[in-house]
C-alpha cells in the first residue's frame, strides 16, 4: 500500500484551493467550534514558532479531541495558533493511514442487555484482530508523507502516543518504526511495571525512547519513578506536572530538577493541589495553583532539552472552543518565559 503525497502550491497562485478551503471551513464541525483555520496552501508563508526563551512549547493532539482528530485539520490549527511542536496521539496517525475502525465508544451511563454486551465484545475482538493484521502489513514508510505535511507547515513531531504496551511483538515493532518514520524520538504509553519492562527493550532494539506518562500514581505510598526508569536506559518520562501536583501537593520543579536527564517531555496544565479546596481539579490557566512558572523557568535557565506540551483538560467555556483555549495557554507560557 502506498499513500500518494499531495502537492503543495502557493495559495495566491491557486484561487481554487482557497475556495475549497473556505468550503471546508464551513463544515458543521468547525462552524460549531468557531475556529479560524489557516489554509494549508499558505503554510510556506506563515511558519509557526512556539519556542520561547529556548523552551519548546507544544501541544498534545488530545487537546483538540472534542474538535477534530483529522491530521490535516490539526496542522491547520497549529499554524493558526502559532504552534510548532506536537505530541501526536496514535488515533490521529492511524486514522489518517486507514486503520480499520473499532466499535464506537458508548456514552457514559449507557446500559446494554446481555445480548448487546456479547455482540459488542465480539465486534471489539474482531476489530482488534483486523487492526493487528493491518499493522503487520502496513508499510510504515507511508508515514513519511504525513511527516512531510507537518514539517512543511513548520511543525515537528517529537512523540507518538500509540500506547502499545499490550500489543503483539509485531505491533510493537510497527509502533516504533512508525514513530521513527514520523520523525518522532519515541513512543509514549501510560506508566506501569509491565509497560516499562517490555517497551524499554523494544526501544533499545529500535534505538529510540520508550516514554511514560503518569496520572496520580506519584501520590501512592512508596511510588518511585526511578524504579520504572531502571528497567532500561531508553525509558524516559513524559512527566505530567498537573497530575503530579494534584496527587502530591508538592512543587513539581523539585522532581524535574532531580530527574531532568530522564525527562523527555512535560505535560503542562494548571490544577489545584492535593491540599487545596477543591483538591486536584483542572482549572483555566492562571486560576489553578500549579507552579507552571517554576517548572518552565527551571527548564529555561538550565537549557535542558525537555519538550513542554500543553494538555487542555479544563472545561471549555460555552463561549469558547478548544482552539481558543489552547492559544490562551500558548500565550500564557510565552508570558511566563519572557
Amino acid at each position: 500500500m502506498r499513500i500518494e503525497e499531495q502537492s503543495f502550491v502557493p495559495s495566491l497562485m491557486k484561487a481554487n484551493i482557497l475556495q475549497s478551503r473556505r468550503s471546508f471551513l464551513g463544515t458543521a464541525a468547525f462552524a460549531t467550534a468557531g475556529a479560524a483555520i489557516a489554509p494549508q496552501a499558505v503554510w510556506a508563508a506563515s511558519k509557526p514558532n512556539s519556542k520561547f526563551g529556548g523552551v519548546q512549547i507544544g501541544v498534545i493532539t488530545y487537546s483538540w479531541r472534542n474538535m477534530t482528530t483529522k491530521a490535516e485539520e490539526i496542522i491547520d490549527l497549529c499554524v493558526e495558533g502559532g504552534i510548532s511542536s506536537i505530541e501526536l496521539m496514535g488515533n490521529v496517525v492511524e486514522e489518517w493511514a486507514g486503520l480499520p475502525s473499532a466499535p464506537p465508544k458508548l456514552k457514559k451511563g449507557t446500559k446494554l442487555s446481555q445480548s448487546e454486551k456479547k455482540a459488542r465484545q465480539l465486534a471489539a475482538k474482531e476489530a482488534a484482530a483486523a487492526q493487528m493484521a493491518w499493522r503487520q502489513s502496513f508499510d510504515v514508510n507511508n508515514y513519511k508523507v504525513l511527516r512531510k505535511k507537518f514539517n512543511r507547515a513548520g511543525i515537528n513531531i517529537h512523540i507518538v502516543k500509540f500506547s502499545p504496551a499490550k500489543w503483539s511483538d509485531e505491533e510493537m515493532d510497527y509502533a516504533f518504526k512508525a514513530a521513527k518514520a514520523l520523525g518522532a524520538k519515541g513512543v509514549c504509553n501510560e506508566i506501569g511495571e509491565d509497560a516499562c519492562k517490555r517497551m524499554g527493550k523494544a526501544a533499545e532494539k529500535h534505538n529510540m525512547y520508550a516514554i511514560f506518562h503518569n496520572h496520580l500514581q506519584p501520590g501512592e505510598p512508596g511510588f518511585s519513578f526511578e524504579e520504572f526508569l531502571a528497567y532500561s536506559p531508553k525509558n524516559m518520562l513524559n512527566l505530567d506536572i498537573g497530575h503530579y501536583y494534584g496527587a502530591t501537593g508538592k512543587n513539581p520543579a523539585k522532581i524535574v530538577e532531580k530527574l531532568h536527564d530522564r525527562i523527555f517531555s512535560i505535560h503542562l496544565k494548571d490544577k489545584t493541589g492535593k491540599n487545596d479546596t477543591p483538591p486536584n481539579t483542572n482549572m483555566p490557566w492562571g486560576e489553578g495553583t500549579t507552579p507552571l512558572g517554576d517548572v518552565l523557568n527551571l527548564v529555561k535557565d538550565n537549557k535542558w532539552p525537555i519538550y513542554c506540551d500543553i494538555e487542555l483538560e479544563y472545561p471549555v467555556p460555552d463561549d469558547s472552543n478548544p482552539q481558543k483555549e489552547i492559544v490562551k495557554c500558548v500565550k500564557y507560557c510565552k508570558k511566563l518565559l519572557a
